[in-house]
């Protein structure tokens, strides 16, 4: 699709002002390194870093043991149906003790990595300035991934332009990108409980029970583990009772204990984003809450 097509397309006035300021905010960077997971946020900076800025714009995904392998296909064929430059990049966190220690500030050394490895590669790829996806919602959570991109200068084009998570997605569909309703898809080492140290087997573990989950038809699930091996099991509290089924739990509970979680329970408040922070001390929450400039 052209780009005059995507600017042009009829959208709601208040959601065209805002398009327009994301792709005004873009141009004025002159060129522009997307972090790019192939969620719904970096996938509407991306597409909008292409229109503002064509070839001065990249998509560069990380792959880590944290990265489900089929979020970076995903992430490839997004990128590819964007027209954007794309690479993939590895990442070391799992390397660095503080990440691994878990403790509440995990997202801050990882950000941290991906940062420093963008910054190596911005003369290379001919741009100057790294974008992220975050949205003015992302603001009120404990985010201290936040902290570790003002520390690298990392613009935020949706926070900048006015956009909420509601708006994204309105952009994501009016631009007709597939990814206008998916749902958030956090790395897979979130999933683990604060104090749970973060193993390559562990995330791993993580991926396969929650692609299990996946072709039961969830699309919205979690699978967090806590100390003693133990899965929390987390879907949406219309679907509960599927789950509870005796031919689709006992498997379920058969398929997870083969993965290796010795306890499987479920969640009866069903899903819901960050249920882990609850754990994070306050100590950390203080320490990594953002400043504003």
């Amino acid at each position: 699709m052209s780009t005059a097509a995507f600017t042009l397309s009829s959208v709601p006035s208040e959601l065209a002002i805002k398009r327009d300021r994301l792709l005004e905010v873009l141009r004025g960077l002159g060129s522009a390194a997307v972090a790019f997971s192939g969620g719904i946020d970096s996938t509407v900076v991306a597409q909008a870093a292409q229109l503002a800025l064509g070839d001065r714009a990249v998509a560069i995904t990380a792959d880590s043991p944290s990265v489900p392998r089929a979020e970076i296909e995903e992430a490839r064929r997004l990128a590819q149906r964007i027209g954007i430059r794309h690479q993939v990049v590895a990442t070391a966190e799992f390397n660095n003790a503080n990440y691994v220690r878990n403790d509440g500030s995990r997202c801050y050394f990882c950000k941290s990595e991906l940062y420093s490895r963008l910054e190596t590669l911005l003369p290379e790829l001919g741009v100057s300035v790294i974008c992220s996806g975050a949205n003015l919602d992302d603001s009120g959570d404990y985010r201290p991934g936040l902290k570790a991109a003002a520390e690298h200068h990392v613009r935020h084009p949706l926070q900048e332009a006015g956009f909420t998570k509601a708006d994204v997605r309105a952009l994501a569909l009016a631009w007709s990108l597939p990814t206008w309703d998916k749902p958030a898809s956090p790395c897979l080492s979130s999933r683990l409980a604060p104090g749970v140290e973060v193993t390559r087997e562990r995330t791993a573990r993580v991926e396969e029970a929650e692609k299990y989950l996946h072709a039961l038809g969830y699309r919205e699930c979690r699978v967090r583990l806590h100390e003693g091996e133990l899965a929390r099991i987390e879907v949406p509290p219309s679907e509960l009772a599927r789950l509870l089924e005796p031919s689709i739990h006992q498997e379920l509970v058969r398929r997870l204990k083969e993965l290796g979680f010795r306890y499987v329970t479920l969640d009866l408040e069903g899903f819901r984003s960050g249920s882990l922070n609850q754990l994070v001390s306050l100590e950390y929450q203080r320490l990594f809450a953002r400043q504003t400039p």
